[in-house]
């Protein structure tokens, strides 16, 4: 039983792998990653910010007890001018407790000093990372575009080149069933003109001897009017061929003397 709840899981996890694979546009997962990172480098920024102000609150510590320590050592100066130990010796005390506090002061100070420098140097690096990514980022998205373009380009190429094939086909088949409804027409004309099938257009009752009569009748009608057409021609217009040989005419002096 278990073994089915972990194909069936597993399975599950598939389908939803190869849905999201599909819903996914990688140029939105380098965007994102490119948001991700940016913020990224704006944590490390604040943190050197912040480092930066705890040292130089650190600092302003520093100057301020080294400032009491230098007016101490002046009370304790003036106390002993003036005869008082116990005052110079209460001023030297107190002077020994802010040089304790200067020095450990000043040891946190170079710690911020040194983290400082390391998150200054991280955030240098980070930012020469999210450029470089920046950089790759914007080439993918326009390879990725570019492919995406093409491969929209070849669909629509190969469904037309399907398209055009299907096409070519019916016209193909058009022409073979138009070729072939020609050369019936054209044997059955030939029937009919052998004899060997009867036209039906002809009125009931006609056999093949009548219709050759019939086209005997025709072409002699034919050569009748042809004739009569050449009777009525001009005899002017009649070929030379057909007229008797010309009388010489006699020259003149000899008609005279005639």
């Amino acid at each position: 039983m278990t073994s089915i709840t972990h194909r069936i899981a597993a399975l599950f996890r598939i389908k939803a792998n190869k849905a999201l694979d599909r819903a996914e546009d990688p140029r939105e997962v380098l965007d994102y990653s490119y948001e991700q990172q940016l913020q990224m480098l704006q944590k490390v920024r604040r943190g050197v910010a912040d480092v930066a102000t705890s040292r130089k609150r650190v600092e302003l510590q520093v100057n301020q007890l080294q400032q009491s320590a230098g007016k101490l050592q002046d009370q304790a100066q003036q106390a002993l001018a003036a005869g008082r130990e116990d005052l110079a010796r209460e001023a030297l005390t107190r002077r020994t407790a802010v040089a304790s506090q200067i020095t450990d002061l000043q040891e946190q100070q170079a710690s911020l000093q040194a983290q400082e420098e390391k998150l200054t140097l991280a955030a240098q690096r980070l930012q020469a990372k999210v450029d470089s990514f920046r950089t790759r980022k914007e080439t993918i998205k326009a390879t990725y575009t570019a492919a995406e373009a093409q491969t929209r380009i070849t669909e629509a190429v190969t469904g037309i080149g399907e398209e055009l094939g299907d096409v070519g086909l019916a016209m193909q088949r058009a022409q073979d069933k138009t070729e072939q409804m020609q050369a019936r027409a054209g044997a059955l004309d030939e029937l009919i003109a052998s004899g060997a099938l009867e036209d039906a257009t002809l009125p009931a009752g006609r056999d093949d001897i009548q219709a050759e009569l019939e086209r005997v009748s025709a072409g002699q009608d034919v050569e009748i009017e042809l004739a009569r057409m050449k009777a009525q021609l001009p005899a002017a217009s009649a070929p030379e061929a057909l007229e008797g040989p010309e009388t010489p005419k006699k020259p003149p002096d000899q008609e005279a003397t005639s």
